[in-house]
């Protein structure tokens, strides 16, 4: 069974939107001679844009004059529909229509996976964002039911993602068992009802029996493996086998993730492995070769050959993975793809199938991609049988796109045609034009039948036409390989690599997690990345790039459990400037002034959106980010291009910096001293006693005495804080600071209150975390994200908001260890050497 409840093209997958007008650089702000357009959001219907597709009324935001036209609930379908693309003076929209981009008109039906949610609330942008006199298209949401999703369908008992600590090595665990003579049998994964199901009891009894005790002579190959030895049994996992099936296609993805070292001769110790991709990296998941039956056949997965049983083992550990083999139960054949490959996926709608959609898929065979196909389901019959011969709401594999040289008695020439595979493995098949033994073939050459391989084997395995793919099929799944999946002799033969960048991120609510575009305050503290296009397509004949952006947020399913539910995403996509590169990262003016160039169309909750767009070679600023600010979440994003790139994140380097201009006149000069430090200073010599040195308790009584302005805690200064302070000055480790050290201290002290006071603007006592990264700089730091973030995450509260004593101990924090590590590169080469003792004593005392 295969889900249908993936958004339309122009949501989220598939092809992305493109923003033509602020392709044209050059203005950053509105020349005199260029007056805004009054109906910039035409509040009424347009011949372009979204609102050919959406005809629904949107009217002014109630209460803010002059601004555009917002969103409106339709009862009748129960959504909100964004309003109409805005224009650039001559009538160009901002946005291209869909039809524009190979779309087509038409509606398409929304309540079949969800509502379109615009933000009820968008904060006040300024009437004028690029330099057209344009504002920003607002993001929109797209969200699938928790219960229609193959997200959250998949996994309910958690993944079998593990600490590193923890994993199942598998050749240690068959050692023991043979040194032993015991065969093994998995703790994490028994053979029990639990591992079946989880929402119901097994309706029959279900025996686990291994491999020899269910056929004679098992093998884990029987003549090599082949995309005929997957065959579906009674678990609606198709998707899964689609993309099985395709993996047997290329010897080198399939032996990455069916291990050789491995059968039921040699070593032979009742253990097995697979690895899968989650997230980045490649984990082994180790099973037991106890298999669930029914009257001693299989029940699920299987092979033609009653004693192969790869297949079927692979399906186990996938069913382990997930939690249970109910886990499998309906899903989407991307999904299998990505974690068989790592590669990146895209999903199109073919009733919007863009007009360049053959070749995409034409590409896709030259780069080795994976592909998959589906039919909406009957809501009636569950897997109905068309006229046809093609079964609804079922997955298909597609093994070969290929133009296919064609003689008529009139002409001759090309046809687009493809090769599709059902996983039933039987007759199954596809019985229109190009069907097996269809009088068309007649028109094809002996030669070229034999090069395609050609054969009519009622193998569930059948050729059709691209145009009646169009007609019947309902949605198909691209899997794009990364350089790594294609061998040295697939490259030799002409087979092409992508281009791929790979980075790691995370959004901290306060610090890194800035909500959309609609929150323009916030928007600039998400993560950015540039990636520079150099080299346009080979046969691309207006000079652009082909770039697919893949976004992708981590480990939500395994936590489910927990209360965490897919977060809602997406990405924005800008255009750089040469100057605009100097900046790291971009701050909130760039956004103010600036429009994307590109981006997901929607924010939607599922595990990734991805998107491919055509861009002119340059710099691109791209920032992920979730629909709402303050979201917590760990993503995964990858741009993969057809001609060279280089992506890198746009962040600034960890250091020091100049104090702000309006701090340094704010502090104490030395012709005017001052009250406050005097009176420090007077009760440092108070309490200091003979010895003239404090101690952290009594530097404690000094600040607390003399900082009751700004400090909101009763308490005063925690003990940390307080140590903190005096390991960073404390040259010779004594635990005490001298009048020297001090007076020191208490001049950072006095730059950290200037900085945080001009932050402090209600006076709270308290910053926002979003806040943080500009106060510091202010202070004379620059930091990056990964810091931000870690110092989020030790030194904020629940609510995102950082305390003056909190504040001053990142500064300090900060100050320390830039100190230690500049101490040590002597040469100024951003590197230094310490041994693990002196990292250890220095760390643990500041």
């Amino acid at each position: 069974m295969a889900f249908n409840y993936y958004p339309k093209n122009w949501h989220a997958n598939g092809m992305g939107w493109h923003n033509t007008a602020a392709m044209q650089t050059g203005w950053k702000i509105p020349p005199p001679s260029v007056p805004r357009a009054p109906d910039a959001y035409s509040t009424g219907s347009s011949s372009s844009g979204v609102s050919s597709m959406c005809p629904y009324p949107t009217g002014p935001a109630p209460g803010i004059p002059g601004m555009p036209g917002m969103p409106t609930p339709n009862s009748a379908y129960g959504f909100v529909m964004p309003p109409p693309l805005p224009q650039i003076p001559g009538g160009a929209p901002l946005y291209p229509s869909l039809g524009e981009m190979g779309f087509g008109g038409g509606s398409g039906s929304l309540s079949s996976f969800g509502s379109i949610v615009s933000d009820p609330n968008p904060p006040v942008v300024p009437p004028t964002i690029s330099g057209y006199g344009l504002e920003e298209i607002p993001c929109n949401a797209v969200k699938v039911p928790e219960d229609q999703s193959s997200f959250f369908t998949l996994g309910e008992r958690g993944s079998g993602l593990r600490s590193r600590g923890d994993v199942q090595d598998f050749h240690t665990l068959r050692q023991q068992c043979l040194a032993s003579g015991t065969l093994f049998e998995d703790p994490e994964f028994p053979a029990a009802d639990s591992s079946l199901q989880f929402s119901r009891r097994p309706d029959r009894y279900v025996q686990w029996l291994r491999p020899m005790e269910i056929a004679d002579d098992a093998q884990f190959f029987v003549e090599g493996y082949s995309r005929f030895d997957v065959q579906q049994g009674e678990l609606g996992d198709c998707w899964l086998l689609a993309a099985a099936a395709n993996l047997t296609q290329d010897p080198k993805l399939f032996f990455r993730v069916v291990p050789e070292d491995q059968s039921f001769s040699e070593d032979y110790a009742g253990i097995f492995h697979f690895r899968f991709w989650q997230y980045g990296r490649w984990i082994d998941v180790v099973i037991d070769d106890r298999l669930p039956t029914y009257r001693g056949e299989l029940l699920y997965m299987h092979s033609t050959e009653k004693n192969e049983f790869w297949s079927a083992l692979l399906e186990k550990a996938y069913a382990k993975l997930h939690g249970s083999y109910e886990a499998l139960k309906g899903g989407t054949t991307c999904e299998a793809m990505e974690d068989f490959t790592g590669g990146v996926t895209e999903m199109y709608d073919l009733k919007e199938a863009p007009s360049n959609l053959y070749n995409i898929l034409l590409k896709g065979m030259e780069r080795n991609s994976m592909m998959g196909c589906s039919l909406e389901p009957d809501p009636n019959v569950l897997e109905a049988e068309t006229s046809e011969g093609l079964i609804r709401g079922h997955a298909y594999s597609i093994t070969k796109v290929q133009m296919v040289d064609i003689v008529t008695p009139n002409t001759s020439g090309k046809i687009p045609l493809l090769r599709l595979r059902n996983p039933w493995g039987n007759d199954a098949e596809w019985n229109g034009p190009w069907s097996d033994q269809s009088p068309e073939w007649r028109y094809i050459p002996d030669h070229v039948k034999e090069q395609i391989g050609l054969n009519f084997d009622v193998d569930g395995e059948f050729w059709m036409s691209f145009k009646d793919f169009l007609t019947h099929y309902d949605r198909v799944e691209l899997c794009n390989l990364s350089p790594d999946s294609l061998s040295d002799d697939q490259v030799s033969r002409g087979k092409k690599k992508w281009e791929m960048s790979v980075f790691e991120g995370e959004w901290t609510p306060g610090v890194t997690a800035g909500g959309c575009r609609n929150y323009l305050e916030s928007f600039w503290h998400n993560p950015q990345y540039v990636i520079s296009l150099e080299d346009p397509d080979e046969d691309d004949d207006e000079g652009k790039c082909t770039v697919i952006i893949a976004l992708m947020q981590k480990n939500r399913r395994s936590r489910r459990n927990m209360g965490m539910d897919c977060l809602t995403i997406g990405f924005a996509v800008y255009h750089l400037s040469e100057r605009d590169l100097m900046n790291k990262p971009q701050k909130m003016n760039f956004f103010k002034y600036n429009a994307s160039v590109a981006r997901s169309p929607a924010f939607i909750n599922l595990r990734e959106v991805s998107c491919r767009f055509k861009l002119p070679p340059g710099h691109y600023l791209i920032v992920p980010s979730t629909f709402d600010p303050n979201e917590e979440g760990e993503f995964l994003i990858r741009v993969f291009s057809e001609g060279r790139s280089h992506m890198e994140e746009n962040d600034e380097e960890v250091g020091f910096g100049n104090v702000d201009d309006r701090v340094t006149p704010s502090l104490p000069q030395p012709s005017y001293p001052d009250p406050q430090k005097s009176a420090m200073e007077k009760l440092f010599l108070d309490i200091a006693g003979d010895d003239m040195e404090v101690d952290w308790m009594e530097l404690k009584r000094i600040l607390d005495h003399s900082m009751k302005d700004v400090m909101t805690d009763y308490g005063g200064f925690s003990k940390d804080v307080c140590r903190s302070m005096v390991a960073m000055l404390d040259v010779d480790q004594s635990g005490k600071l001298g009048f020297e050290e001090f007076r020191t201290l208490l001049n950072d002290i006095a730059k950290w209150k200037a900085v945080f006071k001009l932050y402090d603007r209600d006076g709270s006592g308290r910053l926002g975390a979003f806040e943080l990264r500009e106060a510091l700089n202010s202070a004379g730091y620059h930091l990056n994200n990964r810091v931000l973030n870690a110092l989020a995450h030790r030194y904020g509260s629940r609510d995102g908001m950082i305390a003056f004593d909190d504040f001053i101990m990142c500064a300090v924090k900060i100050k320390t260890m830039i100190d230690i590590f500049k101490e040590r590169d002597v040469d100024g080469t951003n590197m230094a050497t310490f041994s693990m003792e002196e990292w250890v004593e220095k760390t643990v005392y500041s």
